[in-house]
């Protein structure tokens, strides 16, 4: 069976199943993620089965055991779902307005508080130096992941003298990482569906000799096979688009976290931009407002 099909599989047998196993089939399919990574036994404990009625599920959709099932599902992570077929595993009613409000903000607050759970606050710190330690900080995003990119961008200009974002405009990625040295660091950001031009680009900066951080949702993403420093938030949400709410909280503790270490500086830096800002009138001031 190819791990493509698996959520089919599961779609075709379900009405046929026992309530045991409809149980597990509706975590699997809410949370594929999680359950990839679960023996039997923690599965059955998360459903309220027991692990015998666990491995039979997985005989029932044709697998000769529960390892095999596993592995189908962290093939099905690796490669991630088209944008139809993450439609056609939601459950969520996409006519009730009220539910649709109420399951994604519970869902991207559990992708938040899964921070906590999946980053090593030991590599968040050591990520931290590097950044600031590095003659040199590129970031990288493409596609749903350069709003990302850009907003990790926007806030370190303001913390630091040597950030460039790639982007994907007329100037090829190389182009971009051309003068990049083993002095440098590349914050690589890649959520699903991964880019391959953003490993392509990683590949080309672990060659460089460059310390490479990722960002992404799994241990298992693909970006993580060029990373010295891994940073896991989740983008799970109930359908075709990625929710980026919890990527955007660890990006903010990581802009804080280097804005805390540059200490007075900062705090003059930005005297100096609000006197800018107030002498070309960039932002509307309080007496402007009616």
């Amino acid at each position: 069976m190819k791990h493509a099909d698996l959520i089919k599989v599961i779609h075709k047998e379900y009405n046929r199943m026992s309530k045991g196993h409809k149980l597990i089939a509706e975590y699997i399919i809410k949370h594929y993620d999680t359950a990839a990574f679960m023996t039997a036994a923690d599965l059955g404990n998360k459903v309220g089965v027991s692990e015998s009625t666990v491995v039979r599920f997985a005989n029932v959709l044709g697998y000769t055991g529960y390892r095999e099932l596993q592995k189908e599902l962290q093939e099905l992570i690796k490669s991630k779902l088209t944008t139809v077929q993450r439609i056609s595993m939601s459950t969520t009613d996409f006519k009730d307005y009220e539910n649709i409000l109420k399951e994604v903000v519970k869902k991207d607050i559990s992708n938040i508080e899964g921070i906590l759970d999946e980053v090593d606050f030991n590599v968040f710190k050591e990520a931290i130096k590097v950044i600031l330690e590095s003659n040199h900080v590129y970031i990288l995003g493409l596609r749903s992941s350069s709003f990302l990119s850009g907003y990790l961008g926007f806030y370190l200009n303001f913390l630091l003298d040597n950030v460039k974002i790639i982007t994907s405009g007329p100037n090829d990625i190389f182009e971009q990482l051309l003068k990049l040295t083993d002095k440098d660091v590349i914050i690589g950001i890649s959520y699903p569906r991964y880019s391959n031009r953003t490993l392509e680009a990683l590949d080309y900066g672990k060659s460089k000799g460059a310390k490479i951080i990722s960002i992404t949702d799994s241990l298992i993403s693909p970006i993580n096979q060029y990373a010295d420093y891994v940073l896991i938030a989740s983008s799970n949400v109930l359908s075709f688009v990625d929710s980026l709410v919890a990527p955007m909280s660890l990006i903010n503790a990581l802009i804080i976290a280097i804005g805390a270490e540059k200490g007075k500086q900062i705090t003059t830096y930005f005297e100096d931009l609000e006197n800018i800002w107030s002498k070309y009138n960039i932002y509307m001031s309080n007496n402007n407002r009616e």
